[in-house]
């Protein structure tokens, strides 16, 4: 029984998340179906990546993970399918797959589309959907499609270093109004060097702690933790972080409007 998860900015309003498994399970009826999430921001590959990549590192190995996420920002002419760490990945050639891995794949093969159809959603899960029936009923990967084929590739948001400092970006903001930073506890332990430090968000609130649980400070009081998935968060003990304190997250469209950027970013000075 395949195990496939799905991935989408659909949202829950239309048909698209029941029609897109009906058209799987037209495929294969013994797929086994998982939702992670239909809520990915339109257009928002940070949050995209940060989602999909703390996501598909958990699952068992040869799961298949289908991101229909920004599927149309060019037309489509192929879609990917990556082996990496174990794990198949199926995609848009639209630049999210080394955000996700970090680097590039170990395995990729181009999947051709038929010039003749309509390339819609629905089209598009339905090669998806047969890439992984006939993977799962022993074809090869260069069976199914175009070996190392040229695709897109986005560097993944990084965050930046000097010598007493390092600045991280917002990359999600959870159902509580949690933000999250790309800043892992590695690269902050790494950089901090035993030094004291202070986490400053607009302007001039500061933290200079790392808590381990959000009840380790009073109902109301801001604090700051790593999350399950190892990153910077910043929050409220019961409160709302992102609304209280006007915090945004980092989006592509941002880089262009630097008066906004303050409010998206997270500094840590170090000493």
């Amino acid at each position: 029984m395949p195990l496939l998860t799905l991935t989408s900015d659909f949202g829950m309003q239309d048909y698209l998340v029941g029609a897109v498994k009906g058209r799987l399970l037209q495929i294969d009826p013994s797929f086994n179906l998982i939702d992670v999430s239909h809520s990915i921001s339109p257009f928002n590959y940070p949050q995209a990546a940060y989602i999909c990549r703390n996501t598909i590192k958990q699952f068992p190995s040869h799961t298949f993970h289908l991101l229909l996420i920004n599927l149309f920002e060019k037309r489509p002419e192929q879609l990917l399918l990556a082996w990496h760490r174990e794990q198949y990945i199926l995609c848009a050639d639209n630049g999210l797959l080394t955000m996700i891995l970090e680097e590039k794949p170990e395995m990729i093969i181009g999947l051709p589309l038929d010039p003749k159809a309509i390339k819609n959603t629905l089209y598009l899960t339905q090669v998806m959907g047969e890439a992984v029936q006939q993977l799962h009923t022993g074809a090869g990967l260069q069976d199914i499609g175009m070996p190392d084929v040229p695709f897109i590739e986005k560097n993944h948001l990084r965050p930046l270093f000097g010598e007493n400092w390092m600045e991280g970006q917002i990359i999600f903001i959870d159902h509580f109004e949690n933000i999250v930073v790309n800043i892992t506890r590695e690269q902050f332990e790494e950089h901090r060097k035993g030094r004291r430090f202070r986490i400053v968000f607009k302007r001039n609130e500061v933290i200079d702690k790392i808590a381990e649980t959000y009840a380790d400070v009073p109902e109301g009081e801001k604090l700051a933790l790593f999350n399950a998935a190892g990153y910077l968060e910043i929050a409220i003990n019961k409160g709302n972080a992102a609304g209280l304190f006007g915090l945004q997250g980092f989006t592509e469209q941002a880089q262009q409007h630097q008066s906004r950027l303050f409010y998206q970013t997270v500094k840590i000075h170090f000493g």
